[in-house]
């Protein structure tokens, strides 16, 4: 593979720049970051919520096999196989909050059709499928405008800042909402925790639809031809030694993670024997280990540098996954969930920084492209483990295929060693020299 040259970056200098901070509370004194915060976090919540309830549906209410549930968990992130690379070139032609708004929309009619056909007694295993399948469509525009739109509303000196705090918030909703939902799953039955989520993607619309930007998307006569343009997204992501190492470390990482998500559900409850209550206190644990990670990553960073601090966290934090398997036979529940917690942490802390790293290194005018690209990449993987770690629970069993995804998560730690990254202790803030993909567009 060619590799663009890059002269070796030196350590990154305290940001300058974009003006003074306004206030000792830093962004909470933003209005426009204090509404994207509360409209993610509302949404994270029913996230968290119609997570846990869309598999209890599945395994409790529609009694599908493990396969089946890996099925579902892949239809989520298939769209990224087709969608991907379309998204980022459209997103970076069209106003990137009007796409978040139209997105919360769409969210809230298709995950609101699973309660009402549940209601109506015609829920079926298709409709959660096609529903996962429509839903993560949407979610590859989201989720590429959220990140290109996030350096038009905070200054760049505050981008590490605000995805601590933005990712904090995630972390705390992915706290509460599991618990939530064994307590609505018990209380009201499963479906009800998919309508949690679906009405809180009404509350993140309305609050995209009140934040200002000065965000301007290029004028048509700019545009160059939806391939080209994709293509120079693309090129900037291969030919860059670090965003391609990244890449490929979310790749590997996603397939563990994500072969670990397909059986865990039906881990905890056919080999361990939890009930749908006591899932929610398990994932509710888990996710303070995530919490502590978001709110870990600017110490860490500044601690070991961005490089050195994203090594911390996948070799010291993720072995603790290993303990997972153990749960209910050679380890009590309580430790393995802990342990679950600690491996999360590094994950979460983790994906921070390389998600700073990101926004801060990127064009602005390509980082709709560059961050699709690396998100087809990563994202890819997601169905793949899914399908995968459903497959091999139906022949192996959930508790082995545990063992296995366990091990494939760690061995995303040899891609960074394996890279660049392995010198360095912090990563450059913008490449030495503009790659050669696009000379016409200026960063």
């Amino acid at each position: 593979m060619t590799t663009a040259s890059v002269s070796p970056p030196t350590p990154a200098s305290p940001p300058v720049g974009d003006g003074p901070r306004r206030s000792r509370w830093g962004l909470w004194a933003q209005g426009n970051f204090r509404r994207l915060w509360i409209g993610q976090t509302t949404s994270s919540l029913g996230t968290a919520v119609g997570n846990v309830a869309l598999a209890l549906v599945a395994v409790v209410t529609l009694e599908a096999s493990p396969f089946t549930v890996g099925v579902l968990t892949a239809s989520a992130w298939v769209p990224w196989l087709f969608l991907g690379l379309l998204a980022g070139a459209w997103v970076d032609r069209w106003p990137r909050l009007k796409v978040m708004l139209v997105c919360d929309l769409l969210l809230l009619v298709l995950f609101g059709s699973v309660p009402v056909a549940g209601w109506l007694g015609v829920l079926t295993m298709t409709q959660l499928i096609g529903v996962a399948l429509l839903a993560g469509a949407v979610k590859v525009f989201l989720s590429t405008a959220n990140s290109a739109a996030l350096p038009s509303i905070v200054p760049k000196p505050d981008i590490l800042e605000a995805n601590v705090k933005l990712r904090s918030g995630d972390a705390a909703a992915e706290i509460a909402g599991p618990g939530l939902a064994g307590l609505l799953a018990q209380a009201f039955g499963a479906v009800s925790g998919i309508l949690a989520d679906a009405i809180t993607y009404l509350v993140a619309a309305v609050c995209v639809s009140r934040i200002e930007s000065d965000e301007k998307p290029p004028p048509a006569a700019e545009r160059r031809g939806i391939l080209r343009e994709i293509g120079e997204g693309v090129r900037f992501l291969v030919r860059d030694p670090y965003l391609r190492t990244l890449a490929s470390f979310a790749a590997v990482g996603n397939l563990g993670l994500n072969g670990i998500q397909a059986v865990q559900t039906v881990f905890l409850v056919r080999s361990v024997g939890v009930t749908p209550g006591g899932i929610g206190a398990v994932f509710a644990v888990v996710s303070i280990g995530g919490l502590a990670g978001a709110a870990l990553a600017g110490r860490i960073a500044r601690r070991f540098g961005t490089a050195r601090g994203l090594l911390l966290c996948e070799l010291v934090g993720a072995p603790f996954i290993l303990l997972l398997p153990m749960a209910g036979e050679r380890l009590p529940l309580a430790v393995s969930a802990v342990a679950w917690a600690v491996a999360v942490c590094g994950v979460i802390a983790g994906n921070v920084i390389a998600g700073s790293f990101y926004q801060a290194y990127c064009p602005p005018a390509m980082i709709g492209r560059i961050r699709a690209s690396a998100s087809t990449v990563n994202f890819s993987a997601i169905p793949v483990g899914a399908l995968l770690g459903g497959w091999l629970g139906e022949v192996l069993g959930a508790r082995t295929t545990l063992w296995i995804m366990a091990s494939v998560l760690l061995s995303a730690g040899a891609v960074l060693l394996l890279s660049p990254l392995r010198g360095l202790r912090s990563f450059p803030e913008r490449p030495v020299s503009p790659v050669s993909t696009a000379p016409s567009v200026s960063s």
